[in-house]
C-alpha cells in the first residue's frame, strides 16, 4: 500500500521542493475520463509552471536620498527634543559668563556656587516667556504650514521644519506650552495668544455652528466679551495719547484671529516656511539678549563699615558668604571680599527692567504684569524703594 507524498520545508525536508504552479485550467480535470499523468514531483503534467515576478524597485531621483516616513518623524522629535533641551542649557552657560563680565575666575567662581537647581529656577523665572514665546511661535506657523502642505500633491516637495515638529508634538505639550505663555506673558501681550491658538488648533469659524446666522451671533458675542474686557483699558488708552502699541496690541489680534486658520496658497508655502523659520530665529535671538544679561543672584546694597565710624554702600550681588567673609560681585565689576563683622545692613533692589513704563491697567492688574506678578502683588505689594538703591553704585 502506497501513502501519498507530504511536503515539507527545513531542515528535516526530505528531496527538494515542487516550484509553484500555476493554477489549472478549467475543465481538464473536470473532464470525465481525462488521463492527466502527474511528472516527478507530483504535479499535474501539461501545467505550466509559474515564473517567480521580480520585486518592483521604486525609481528614486538620482542625487536624493529617499528617507522613510517613520524615519523622517524620527529625526524630527530627536531634532525638537535637543533644541527644547539643549538651548536652556546653553543660556544658563552664558548667563553665568555675561554675570561675571567675561572673567575666566569669576565665571568659575559663579559655576563653583550657584547651584543647578537656582541657576533652573533663575532661569525658569527669568526665561519662561522666551521659551513659551518660542514654543507658541512653532506651533501656531506649523499648524498653517502643515494643513496647507497637504493640499499640495503628494512628493513634490519636502514638508516644512515648523510642519514636522508641528506633527510630532503631542497635543498636551501645545496646550502646556499656551498654558506656560498665559501664566508668564505680559497682560499687554496676551491678545496675541488669540491667533495663536486659533492656528495652532485650526479653529475655524465654521466650527462654531453649522450654519451661518448662529455662527455670526456666536462671533459677535465673543468680541462683546472680550470688549467689555478690555474697554476701561481702551478708554484710558485713549485718554492718555501715544499708546498706539497698545491701541494695535488690543484691537488688531481678536479680529486676525477670525481669518487666520485654513490653509494657503501653494506657491506661497515654500517661500513663507523659509521666511518663517529665520523670523523666529530672530525673534528668539533678539529676546535673548536680555535674558543673557539679566543677573542670576538678586541685586543687594549692603552697608559696610566698623561700629561707630564711617560706613559704606557696596552695591552688588551676594554670591556667597561663610564664617570668615562675605563674597560680593559688585555691580560695576569685580569682587569684593567683605568681612562678615563688618556688615551692618543690607536690603533688596529692584532692578530697572522692573520698574513700569506704563500707566494702564486691566481690572486692577497692571498692563506690563503677568497673571503671576499681579497675583503676588495683590497678596504681597511692593514696598516702597529703600534710600539706598535710588543712590548710585
Amino acid at each position: 500500500m502506497s501513502t501519498a507524498p507530504t511536503a515539507t520545508s527545513g531542515a528535516g525536508a526530505e528531496g527538494p521542493v515542487p516550484p509553484p504552479r500555476a493554477s489549472m485550467p478549467t475543465g481538464t480535470a473536470d473532464v470525465p475520463g481525462a488521463d492527466v499523468g502527474t511528472d516527478s514531483a507530483g504535479w499535474p503534467a501539461g501545467v505550466p509552471v509559474a515564473e517567480p515576478t521580480e520585486p518592483v524597485v521604486a525609481e528614486v531621483e538620482p542625487g536624493r536620498v529617499r528617507w522613510d516616513p517613520a524615519e523622517r518623524r524620527a529625526r524630527a522629535s530627536q531634532s525638537f527634543w535637543t533644541a527644547l533641551v539643549g538651548v536652556p542649557a546653553i543660556f544658563s552657560v552664558l548667563r553665568l559668563g555675561v554675570e561675571a563680565g567675561g572673567e575666566l575666575q569669576t565665571t568659575l567662581l559663579l559655576v563653583a556656587n550657584v547651584g543647578p537647581v537656582n541657576l533652573l529656577a533663575g532661569f525658569v523665572t527669568t526665561a519662561a516667556r522666551l521659551l513659551s514665546t518660542g514654543m507658541v511661535a512653532v506651533f501656531a506657523l506649523g499648524a498653517v504650514l502643515a494643513v496647507s502642505a497637504d493640499r499640495l500633491p503628494p512628493g513634490t516637495r519636502r514638508r516644512p521644519l515648523f510642519a514636522r515638529w508641528a506633527d510630532i508634538t503631542p497635543a498636551w505639550v501645545v496646550l502646556a506650552s499656551f498654558l506656560l505663555a498665559l501664566i508668564t506673558w505680559p497682560l499687554l501681550y496676551l491678545p496675541l495668544l488669540l491667533p495663536a491658538f486659533v492656528a495652532a488648533f485650526q479653529l475655524r469659524p465654521e466650527r462654531l455652528h453649522e450654519r451661518a446666522t448662529p455662527r455670526v451671533l456666536l462671533i459677535l458675542a465673543l468680541l462683546a466679551g472680550y470688549g467689555w474686557l478690555m474697554l476701561p483699558t481702551l478708554r484710558d488708552a485713549v485718554e492718555q495719547g501715544g499708546e498706539r502699541l497698545v491701541l494695535a496690541l488690543i484691537v488688531v489680534p481678536p479680529l486676525l484671529a477670525l481669518f487666520i486658520a485654513g490653509p494657503l496658497p501653494g506657491m506661497v508655502i515654500r517661500p513663507l516656511a523659509s521666511l518663517t523659520e529665520v523670523a523666529v530665529l530672530a525673534m528668539l535671538v533678539w529676546a535673548a539678549l536680555p535674558v543673557i544679561s539679566t543677573p542670576v543672584l538678586p541685586l543687594t546694597v549692603t552697608t559696610v563699615g566698623v561700629e561707630n565710624g564711617p560706613t559704606e554702600d557696596v552695591r552688588g550681588h551676594v554670591v556667597t558668604t561663610d564664617d570668615v567673609n562675605m563674597v560680593i560681585l559688585q555691580e560695576r565689576g569685580g569682587v569684593r571680599y567683605v568681612p562678615v563683622d563688618l556688615v551692618r545692613a543690607q536690603v533688596l533692589c529692584p532692578s530697572e527692567e522692573e520698574l513700569p513704563r506704563h500707566r494702564l491697567r486691566i481690572h486692577d492688574f497692571h498692563v506690563e504684569d503677568s497673571l503671576l506678578e499681579g497675583m503676588g502683588r495683590r497678596v504681597r505689594p511692593v514696598h516702597r524703594i529703600d534710600a539706598a538703591c535710588r543712590a548710585p553704585g
